[in-house]
């Protein structure tokens, strides 16, 4: 239970962090058709895991349930994308190249088919 509201307490963190930043590029940058402010948050995300994720590896920081508060938490509350950088990246490093190419190009595709579902279920049964 208390690793539930660590990631509670995190995400809320990492949630309002993206909202201020994203929103902060995208008004820094004057683009009204380029996402800059969520390019902005998953490209730190990223920077952020592989940071905190080599600390952890090689100097045992953060650990525990300081761990599932800032990466399951705050960073999942942040992005997701830096997950799944993380993990993509960690498959790489185990020598698993096709399931790193397999994971990376399945959750682009799928991910974005699933919006294109998405938007025509809502399209078909919302008129």
């Amino acid at each position: 239970m208390k690793s539930l509201a660590l990631v509670f307490l995190g995400g809320g963190i990492g949630a309002s962090l993206r909202h201020l930043l994203g929103g902060a590029v995208q008004a820094l940058s004057r683009s009204a058709t380029f996402p800059w402010g969520t390019f902005a948050v998953n490209v730190s995300g990223c920077f952020a895991i592989g940071l905190l994720a080599q600390l952890s590896e090689t100097r045992g920081v953060p650990s525990g349930q300081a761990r599932t508060f800032v990466f399951v938490g705050i960073l999942g509350g942040y992005t997701t994308f830096s997950s799944f950088g993380n993990e993509t990246l960690n498959l790489l490093r185990g020598g698993e190249a096709l399931a790193a190419a397999a994971n990376a190009g399945g959750q682009l595709a799928l991910g974005l088919l699933a919006v294109a579902l998405g938007r025509a279920a809502a399209q078909l049964l919302w008129r």
